[in-house]
């Protein structure tokens, strides 16, 4: 243990300056980039013990180190149970489909990414480029486990007998003690693979998976995705002439999607295809296995119907436990549907302004409290994350005779777990992580190693207009009321996926906080659409994803300035990435009033270019409804650029393809109007190479102060 804290503590020896100095407001670029976002070296992915008194999770061993780690912390402290530095061998290389899973999930880590328990915590398997590995948590190193291949997400059973894992499109399952390994189902063809999920699931449902295990560790529940209806696309690398273009299976919008079906595998060879109406429900959204049996959502391709069905695991024959409708989308939840000890459905309910919780098919929350996720489901209590007010999220638990209780405290972003008697508080706030495990009266903390950001948050928190807009001004520290006016940038991301207006130091406001110590008041504003504020203003930007974005950073930018009268609206940019580039380039288009410089990173400029499930949630199908497509779709409008305008794209983004910069960048170049375009090398949707990212941060500094005629701030 004390080898470990002293290699831990040489890993995380920082050079970087002091926080609030110009040298360490000059060093951020660099720091951001060599702690992948300020992400290393903080724990993840935890599992309790059943006890609750201690705790499995992963870490980096410092705030540069990208490789995972498995630790455990307990009574006695911390410790390192498996580092991939010290497994031995030759290292191996990571699998496409494992290489593809981790770009889906936004995994920045090398080494151990991920790994699965049984139910009683006594064992955990886990892969390392490719390589399978076990340990016994009740004592003894990792040992390596034969495979049949390269291995992709390895699953162990329930009961720790027996390990699922994909190897070369096939779902395998190999024995811990005998070591037999059999294949229970081999792809039939080059397009179809068991046991993985589709890029669609991964990357609009929030489902990374593709197969789970019953109860009883004797069957398992696995997908199998056909993409030969899917359009192939193509993803070549013009830095590198000889390497050959990948393909890709990608389904546009408007397009076929890839044929999933779902299929009860017997480890002795049975199985049985779970059957659904799936030309009327195409999409599979969940998968479960309970004490009461699979459990499945299925997904209209219209999205405005979802329904939870129960399978027989012997026939495959599926009844429907509860039907839900909406008239613009059926919104999923994760951790949903699932289901408590006696039986009652787990769900969410939208009703006007709010989503709540549901249980039994009843609503058991209070209006105004907005149901993120279902954590878990233990007997008939339900831990689930909630918010009040936007800014936060808590940890809230429900059982019939307390109701809904709140677990925790303080402005921030709180989640967490539950087991035993035990409960894991995960807290991100203004002043950083913090991780604490209570079990038998004592409080346990999990060292959270993260840099420590050269610049401080200064963040003056606002509601802005009539519609509630939660925004964020960042001033530089250096400022003071009356010495002079700021240019004024706006950093907002402002779609469906995520809020930046949180009351967390998240690496998007430290990066708005930097932009603002170089000289700029940055704007951070959650319009409508965002997330976090109820299924009505979710859907107000039904068929039109760009109109009420637009209005609203206009709205939070006057707000900023009544604020702030130092704000110069002379000197406007607007900066996003993926929905956020869309909405800056919407931005400097329509509104060369107000914004007067923009940048656009990966953003969709044609919505018929990106993928079904994403893009017909909002806009519907392009055949039915091709006006919305226009609406959304600033490629339309590129004859009406009157500012600086950059556009930035990395060349192997498999989410937001290339082809979306080019195609505005031609449709810029037809109509006579100047522009940049920044392609970045060997870069997908969440550029990770270090030397990029820094020179990526600075080029944009140095584009904004070139657009609105400004210089850097003097020496403080």
């Amino acid at each position: 243990m004390e080898e470990a804290a002293q290699d831990r503590e040489t890993v995380r020896m920082d050079t970087t300056p002091a926080p609030g100095t110009t040298a360490g407001r000059h060093g951020f670029p660099a720091q951001y980039a060599r702690t992948a976002r300020f992400s290393l070296g903080v724990p993840r992915a935890f599992v309790l013990a059943p006890d609750g008194r201690s705790a499995l999770f992963l870490r980096t061993r410092g705030p540069q180190d990208g490789t995972g780690c498995l630790w455990r912390v307990d009574a006695a402290g911390e410790h390192l149970l498996a580092d991939p530095a010290a497994l031995g061998g030759a290292p191996g290389e990571v699998p496409e489909a494992e290489r593809v899973r981790r770009e889906r999930a936004r995994e920045r880590t090398s080494g151990i990414t991920a790994y699965s328990t049984d139910t009683a915590v006594r064992r955990a398997v886990f892969a390392v480029d490719g390589a399978l590995w076990r340990l016994d948590l009740t004592g003894g190193e990792p040992r390596p486990v034969a495979t049949a291949g390269p291995v992709v997400d390895p699953r162990l059973d329930p009961t720790g007998r027996r390990v699922a894992y994909v190897t070369g499109g096939a779902l395998h399952v190999v024995d811990l003690e005998t070591g037999a390994d059999r294949a229970l189902a081999v792809p039939e063809a080059a397009e179809v693979t068991y046991g993985l999920a589709e890029h669609v699931a991964a990357e609009s449902m929030y489902r990374y998976r593709g197969h789970w295990w019953a109860p009883d560790g004797e069957r398992l529940l696995a997908a199998r995705v056909d993409t030969s209806p899917v359009t192939r696309w193509w993803i070549a690398d013009p830095a590198d002439p000889a390497r050959p273009p990948r393909e890709l299976a990608y389904p546009a919008a408007g397009t076929a999607n890839a044929e999933v079906t779902l299929h009860v595998l017997g480890t002795g060879g049975t199985r049985a295809e779970v059957v659904w109406d799936r030309k009327g429900y195409e999409y599979l959204t969940s998968v479960a296995w309970d004490a009461h049996g699979p459990l499945l959502g299925v997904q209209s391709r219209d999205q405005r119907s979802l329904l939870l069905l129960a399978a027989d695991p012997d026939t495959g024959a599926t009844r429907v436990l509860h039907e839900r409708r909406d008239p613009a989308w059926v919104q999923i939840v994760v951790g949903t549907p699932a289901r408590t000890a006696s039986g009652a459905l787990v769900g969410t309910a939208d009703e006007g302004d709010t989503r709540h919780l549901s249980v039994g098919g009843r609503p058991v929350t209070p209006e105004g409290l907005q149901v993120h996720e279902v954590v878990s489901v233990d007997g008939e209590s339900v831990l689930f994350v909630g918010s009040e007010e936007p800014t936060e999220e808590h940890l809230w638990s429900y059982d019939p005779g307390a109701g809904a209780v709140r677990l925790s405290e303080g402005p921030g972003v709180h989640t967490g777990q539950r087991a035993g008697d035990g409960l894991l508080l995960a807290s991100h706030t203004e002043d950083g992580h913090t991780f604490r495990l209570r079990a038998g009266g004592e409080e346990l903390a999990v060292e959270c190693l993260a840099a420590e950001p050269v610049v401080r948050l200064r963040p003056t928190w606002l509601t802005a207009g009539g519609h509630g807009i939660r925004t964020v001004l960042l001033l530089p520290s250096w400022y003071e009321p009356g010495s002079g006016r700021l240019p004024v940038l706006m950093a907002p991301y402002a779609g469906p996926a995520q809020q930046l207006v949180l009351r967390a130091r998240t690496s998007a406001l430290l990066t708005a906080q930097w932009f603002a110590e170089e000289g700029f008041a940055v704007v951070v504003a959650d319009g409508r659409g965002t997330p976090g504020r109820g299924p009505r203003w979710e859907k107000s930007i039904h068929k039109d994803s760009l109109g009420k974005p637009v209005e609203d950073q206009v709205t939070a930018l006057h707000a900023a300035a009544a604020a702030c009268p130092d704000l110069d609206l002379d000197r406007v940019a607007i900066r996003g990435w993926s929905f956020g580039g869309t909405l800056a380039t919407a931005a400097v288009l329509r509104r060369p009033d107000v914004f007067h410089a923009a940048i656009s990173g990966a953003g969709p400029s044609d919505q018929r270019l990106y993928d079904t499930h994403w893009r017909e949630r909002f806009l519907g199908h392009p055949d039915e409804d091709p006006a919305a497509y226009e609406r959304s779709s600033p490629i339309g409008e590129a004859a009406s650029l009157r500012r600086p305008l950059l556009l930035v794209h990395g060349l192997a983004d498999d989410n937001v393809v290339v082809a979306h910069t080019l195609r505005m960048s031609a449709a810029l170049l037809a109509a006579g109007r100047y522009h940049q375009v920044l392609p970045l090398s060997q870069a997908t949707h969440a550029p990770s190479d270090p030397v990029a990212m820094e020179g990526l941060l600075r080029h944009q500094l140095g584009f904004l102060r070139a657009s609105l005629n400004t210089s850097p701030p003097a020496a403080v």
